[in-house]
């Protein structure tokens, strides 16, 4: 039960109704026995930095932050960890005598997510496909993390070329179009989809994002589409006997690290994933 000594952390977003943060979180404040609770606030495209400002003024401990805000709230923060400084985005602010700092948990969540799973990204050569901001923050986490080679694809390859510039350290990372992608697929070790391809209630339901004859059984495919969790990406992996990690296991393991930063706790990610698949109305498998 929220009381007037609750800690009140919340999601913002335009849209931010249909979020997954919320129960996630919940259940993990739960859990660990926290007098915490997530509320979701429908902020307004191009009112993030105000939403910054109003937080701080009411006391909220923190913000988890959805689209369109992420540069927005980036620019708005008093401090910005070294990843939101290379990245000029943030999913998380930690609100501390005032001041508004700023993270991004989404690349070290799927770095997380894989390590978790057995699939450390170090010295792996990699294809990301899409260059949004959720890619960006993908590239620069793995090449971060030690990863031998990353290859961005993308329908624009100026977009992709941008999204490749985000990676950090020594690794070679190249930009190419989607349909140069063949080759590639069949020579990475991990192939991650970024992209909605796939996702149902879009015209590109069903459809398949690279090649499914370039899988093979040494492959990990990560689609960090969940809806559905098993994508057609998934399962044309599956099928060949490849690794999969669905789009829950990026999400999960992100919302672990904003945990983490507003409570100084680390919930086990089951309680997240639990609750999640829960408000989708499915089981684990």
């Amino acid at each position: 039960m929220i009381a007037a000594s609750t800690t009140v952390v919340a999601v913002i977003g335009d849209p931010v109704r249909h979020s997954l943060s919320p129960v996630m979180h919940n259940a993990a404040f739960a859990h660990a026995g926290l007098d915490w609770a997530m509320i979701a606030l429908p902020v307004p495209a191009g009112d993030g930095a105000a939403a910054v400002s109003a937080a701080r003024t009411m006391g909220v401990a923190g913000l988890a932050v959805t689209m369109p805000h992420k540069a927005d709230v980036a620019a708005a923060a008093d401090h910005r960890d070294a990843t939101v400084q290379r990245l000029g985005v943030a999913n998380t602010v930690v609100f501390n005598g005032g001041a508004a700092t700023a993270y991004t948990t989404d690349g070290d969540g799927l770095v997380d997510a894989m390590v978790s799973a057995d699939h450390d990204p170090a010295g792996a050569r990699v294809l990301i496909v899409g260059a949004g901001g959720a890619a960006r923050s993908i590239v620069e986490a793995m090449t971060r993390r030690g990863a031998r080679a990353v290859t961005v694809a993308n329908r624009t390859v100026t977009r992709a070329e941008e999204c490749a510039a985000c990676a950090v350290g020594d690794a070679p990372v190249s930009a190419i179009g989607l349909d140069d992608m063949g080759d590639v697929v069949a020579e990475v070790d991990i192939v991650v989809n970024t992209t909605s391809v796939g996702m149902a209630g879009t015209d590109h339901e069903g459809a398949l994002v690279v090649p499914g004859a370039a899988l093979r059984p040494e492959h990990l495919v990560v689609d960090i589409v969940y809806h559905p969790l098993q994508t057609p990406l998934l399962v044309a992996a599956d099928a060949v006997g490849a690794a999969t990690l669905d789009g829950l296991a990026m999400l999960v393991h992100q919302a672990v690290r904003q945990q983490m930063l507003w409570t100084s706790q680390t919930p086990p990610a089951s309680v997240l994933r639990t609750a999640a698949l829960g408000a989708l109305g499915l089981a684990d498998s």
